[in-house]
């Protein structure tokens, strides 16, 4: 599939690393599976992965959390 964002590129499967910021919270989540543009290195979440990994921000962030590292787990 043709990137959506550089139009040039195509988007192959592979791991990422998504950032995700909240207030003064900051959450990384590393080896996240994507779809990643072999370009520019934008990337497209499944529905699936993206409730995961909005899920692992929420727990680091219920715990208190201002800055976590995480590697992604299924």
């Amino acid at each position: 599939m043709k990137c959506p964002v550089c139009k040039v590129g195509r988007l192959e499967p592979g791991p990422t690393v998504v950032t995700l910021t909240r207030g003064d919270a900051t959450i990384v989540i590393k080896g996240v599976p994507a779809e990643v543009c072999d370009s520019c290195g934008e990337y497209a979440l499944s529905a699936e992965i993206a409730a995961r990994v909005n899920a692992m921000a929420e727990e680091s962030i219920k715990n208190g959390s201002e800055v976590d590292v995480r590697r992604y787990v299924a």
